[in-house]
């Protein structure tokens, strides 16, 4: 019996502008059907209801899915004051209730508090494992389970705007693994009220931006001609921030074929600069990545082999 074909090779970031509603695997499954991609993934959650910067890697773009991960994200919210939901966003059940609203001049005091390295507790609706089950899952099975507190960091909190009596908008600037929803519901509570997420965006992840992004329903017109493949960024877009070498052929072929290359003469030397000192390095050839690489020992060692 033949093989049931898994797709095309396609190698490459699509960002999608998530819409609301669309979980982030679902959006996954539709852009790899629509480039009939043999590969995909995504480079960090998007809650349902959260819109904005998706990144989707296809093919070998899976390789640096790590770097736009580690990267930083920014984020525009919405907070609602007086009323606690189990989910901290607007999903879940009013828990709590508070005739509380805080003064403009109150939040903007209070804010440089959650700068820097702060200790947030994890939303009790997230895809956090605990003993190899997701969070949400135990929460919705009404399972009691402690979530601990991590350090993230903050590097910008600046409120946008007072919507009205009960609302404010905020932008966020922060690293891996921080929870807006928890942020929302921390600073309400220094407030001396409750609050959830009404409205998520993300606005950038790593190197992407919604200046990158497309939505799904341009993705999907594009899909019906010959403009797809535009939409398409190539793979070294997600190593924007990791030092490049140039190689020759035979250094790449030899990279390619998992050796180490010597670098250990003068001119080579020189060539690396400070690369050297660069944890990882992404090898280039003809314009295009070849691996990402480690320096050690004389020797530039092959990490990660792109097949392109």
């Amino acid at each position: 019996m033949a093989r049931k074909r898994r797709g095309e090779k396609v190698d490459g970031w699509v960002v999608l502008d998530k819409p609301i509603g669309l979980n982030s695997t679902r959006a996954v499954s539709i852009v790899r059907r629509l480039f009939d991609a043999a590969k995909a993934g995504h480079a960090g959650t998007l809650d349902p209801l959260a819109t904005g910067v998706l990144p989707i890697a296809l093919g070998e773009a899976t390789k640096t899915v790590p770097f736009v991960m580690d990267g930083r994200k920014a984020y525009r919210f919405t907070v609602r004051w007086g009323e606690a939901r189990t989910t901290d966003d607007g999903e879940g059940d009013v828990c709590d209730t508070s005739p509380m609203r805080p003064a403009e001049a109150d939040i903007i005091a209070a804010l440089p508090g959650f700068l820097g390295e702060v200790e947030q507790v994890p939303p009790r609706y997230s895809a956090i494992k605990i003993e190899g089950e997701r969070a949400y899952d135990l929460a919705r099975a009404n399972v009691a389970v402690e979530m601990k507190s991590r350090i993230v960091t903050i590097t910008r909190l600046a409120l946008s705007r007072i919507i009205d009596t009960d609302h404010a908008e905020f932008e966020v600037d922060c690293g891996k693994g921080t929870y807006v929803r928890s942020l929302a519901r921390d600073l309400a509570l220094a407030l001396g009220t409750v609050g959830h997420v009404t409205a998520l965006r993300r606005t950038r992840s790593g190197p992407f931006t919604l200046d990158h992004a497309i939505s799904l329903d341009s993705l999907e017109e594009s899909a019906h001609g010959p403009g797809l493949q535009s939409h398409l960024l190539p793979i070294e877009t997600a190593l924007d921030d990791i030092p490049a070498l140039a190689l020759n052929g035979s250094e790449a072929s030899q990279l390619r074929s998992g050796q180490a290359i010597p670098m250990f003469r003068a001119a080579d030397i020189g060539r690396l600069g400070d690369l050297d000192k660069a944890d990882i390095v992404c090898a280039m050839a003809e314009g295009k990545p070849v691996a990402l690489t480690r320096f050690a020992e004389g020797r530039l060692h092959p990490v990660r082999v792109f097949n392109l």
